[in-house]
């Protein structure tokens, strides 16, 4: 059997808000694989964070994040149940951090179910696109099955990349933010997670036009 240490079982209690000898025991019956251990608290029922996953959480705040600079701004709102918790330091912390997480990784979605369609498509479209180019430069053309399965693993990296929840976080790199969020649940008792958000950097979308100012004055002295 393995040996069952103290970190192991607060880390579990911090992802799960379940007790101290129920993470034992569901450690001790996986034998030590985290996985399967968190596997067993959800079929028993014990995770706080699942039993909240259902719970309204109307509540929280918008947080505005500003990266050192001022070049880079984030919008992020995040929910909770009770303005008590949304007004905490700890709450506020996890606010921040998520703030810094979508200014630094620039994610594009929260989660991936709201991917839209067409946005799957046109990534689907692209690593196709990209495997054929592969296969008319090597001579190598793969079968048809081999492609759809390279593109769907391309494709659930790529979802990965994007969607904020499955991030591995700038401030803890061993826990995504939909763990961070899941652990802070347990330990507030109530369902935290991040709604929306929207990222701002400066410049973006504008049109530099470097070589206008060179011509103006080219086009003065010309006509003088």
């Amino acid at each position: 059997m393995a040996d069952i240490t103290m970190d192991m079982v607060k880390q579990l209690r911090q992802q799960t808000g379940a007790g101290i000898m129920d993470c034992k025991t569901a450690l001790s019956e996986s034998e030590g694989d985290h996985a399967k251990a968190l596997e067993w608290i959800k079929k028993k029922g014990l995770a706080k964070a699942e039993k909240r996953a259902g719970a309204i959480a109307a509540d929280g705040m918008v947080h505005a994040y500003i990266h050192p600079g001022s070049r880079l701004g984030v919008l992020v709102e995040i929910n909770c149940q009770t303005d008590f918790v949304a007004r905490g330091d700890e709450f506020k912390q996890f606010a921040d951090g998520v703030g810094l997480q979508i200014a630094s990784m620039n994610a594009q979605f929260v989660r991936r179910e709201e991917v839209p369609e067409d946005d799957r498509a046109k990534q689907k479209e692209i690593f196709q696109a990209q495997l054929a180019e592969e296969a008319a430069k090597t001579g190598k053309e793969k079968p048809a099955n081999v492609v759809e399965k390279i593109v769907e693993g391309k494709l659930d990296k790529w979802l990965g990349e994007v969607c904020l929840d499955e991030q591995a976080s700038v401030v803890d790199n061993d826990k995504t933010i939909k763990v961070l969020a899941d652990e802070l649940t347990g330990r507030l008792g109530e369902r935290i997670s991040v709604r929306r958000f929207v990222r701002y950097e400066l410049g973006e979308g504008i049109e530099k036009k470097s070589g206008d100012l060179a011509s103006e004055v080219a086009a003065t002295i010309a006509g003088s």
